[in-house]
């Protein structure tokens, strides 16, 4: 008796999906989603807003960064799409005309939701820790709150847990104020 293997996902998978879908690649795996709902695009738009304007622009902050939302990364043969990531300009100077980057940023954000939750802040983290990215934002639009990771050796140390309409300056972005109210529209109506 013969056992039947599953092939491995490839970027031809990716590549296949209908328009709608943001395909990821994890351990040989093809993850595959739709669009994220309102409350996820506002909070992901509105932050990544804030940090490209500060951070990339120098528009009441330091400049500094290459902020790119929903980057698709190649680890290997992960493939993984970040919501928002960072990239330090003295590590990426310039910022080429490419596909992919191949190349881990220093800071990613994750904004969760029903769907994506348990594999954000497992298996993606974990592919992170092992490519050198130093931070981790899990932003979570249904309890209102941000989770702050920065990489230790092997281990993702929390560095703060903030919630509501707190105002907080989190790493590596100590440089602005956030206000988290922004992040949270006010309660949307269903369709």
């Amino acid at each position: 008796m013969s056992k039947e293997t599953k092939r491995p996902a490839t970027y031809a998978d990716i590549e296949a999906l209908p328009e709608n879908m943001v395909g990821q690649i994890i351990d040989g795996e093809l993850i595959a989603m739709p669009r994220p709902a309102s409350p996820h695009a506002v909070a992901y738009s509105v932050l990544g807003g804030l940090l490209l304007t500060a951070f990339q622009v120098g528009q009441g902050g330091p400049g500094g960064w290459w902020i790119v939302d929903e980057p698709e990364l190649h680890f290997g043969q992960d493939v993984l799409v970040p919501d928002i990531a960072g990239w330090r300009r003295e590590r990426m100077p310039q910022m080429r005309r490419v596909p992919y980057f191949t190349l881990a940023p220093d800071w990613v954000c994750e904004v969760l939701s029903p769907s994506t939750a348990t594999l954000d802040r497992k298996r993606k983290r974990e592919i992170y820790a092992r490519e050198g990215v130093e931070y981790v934002w899990l932003v979570d639009p249904a309890s209102r709150t941000l989770e702050v990771f920065r990489k230790q050796g092997e281990q993702w140390l929390p560095r703060g847990t903030y919630s509501g309409e707190a105002r907080v300056r989190a790493e590596p972005f100590e440089d602005l104020e956030l206000h988290l109210g922004a992040l949270w529209p006010p309660e949307l109506e269903a369709p």
